[in-house]
């Protein structure tokens, strides 16, 4: 029996959920309600609300990659320098919530930054003032970088994993001390799963709408949530299937510059 077989359950179900979803995307958006061809949905972009709540999406993100990279790499450094069976202790814990549901998770943080959430509680409790963070911009950060740290964790950790100890012994003897090690070795070696990390964190973090709407409320749209409401809200396809090829492309972009700074797959598995 052919082995390329084996692929035709995958490909039936890439057709099915990848290529012809596709294809309806790009057919609703460069077309209007009449199936006439147009670029009115695409444009639409650069309208004053779509363009603040796609330059408020990029923002965001940008803010949750470059926290989720500041907390996940001194974090990684100490699980690399940690022996094998002492740190799978704690990157178990880190891949613990990732088997909860996302919905759960971010419900759990709506609960406890809420007004009478169970935080408040324990301030008022304690007299102290209370926190009003629920439907800020700072709750949906927090949102994003708890839900997409350790997709920052794993990569990176991936990375220092695999850097010779023999290296870093080598560069001591040479005359460097611990820091020029860290910048002229460590870094430049482990930058494939940093790269990698900022694609897994900053893809899903542009084009989130659960988060912002669980923890931002009606008061922040996130481009995502634009999207989201021309399918439920307004039906109009059309408009969302245009908004959403604009997203691809910087989505395509991320990815694109992942793969070139990343070429030997070094940072992509765990």
């Amino acid at each position: 029996m052919n082995k390329k077989w084996l692929s035709f359950p995958y490909l039936l179900w890439a057709i099915g959920f990848i290529i012809i979803p596709l294809c309806m995307v790009f057919y609703y958006g460069f077309t209007d309600r009449d199936g006439v061809m147009t670029f009115e949905n695409v444009v639409a972009i650069f309208s004053p609300e779509h363009r603040k709540a796609l330059f408020l999406a990029l923002l965001l993100s940008l803010i949750s990659t470059i926290l989720c990279i500041i907390l996940a790499y001194p974090l990684s450094l100490i699980l690399a320098k940690m022996g094998n069976g002492k740190n799978s202790f704690l990157v178990i814990i880190f891949i613990l919530p990732m088997w909860m549901n996302f919905l759960l998770r971010t419900l759990a943080w709506q609960t406890l930054l809420e007004k009478n959430g169970v935080i408040n509680s324990i301030l008022t409790y304690l007299h102290l003032p209370s926190l009003t963070i629920i439907n800020t911009p700072a709750a949906i950060i927090l949102g994003m970088v708890y839900n997409f740290l350790p997709f920052m964790v794993l990569p990176i950790y991936n990375s220092l994993s695999k850097i010779d100890p023999n290296v870093m012994n080598a560069a001591r003897d040479l005359g460097a001390n611990g820091f020029q090690a860290f910048l002229k070795i460590t870094l430049p070696l482990s930058m494939p799963g940093v790269i990698s990390g900022i694609t897994m964190v900053f893809v899903p973090a542009l084009t989130t709408f659960v988060i912002s709407t669980l923890l931002g409320g009606s008061k922040i749209l996130l481009i995502g949530n634009v999207i989201e409401q021309e399918f439920t809200q307004a039906s109009n396809w059309h408009l969302g299937s245009g908004l959403s090829v604009v997203l691809m492309i910087f989505i395509v972009i991320s990815i694109v510059v992942s793969s070139l700074s990343d070429k030997d797959g070094e940072g992509a598995g765990f």
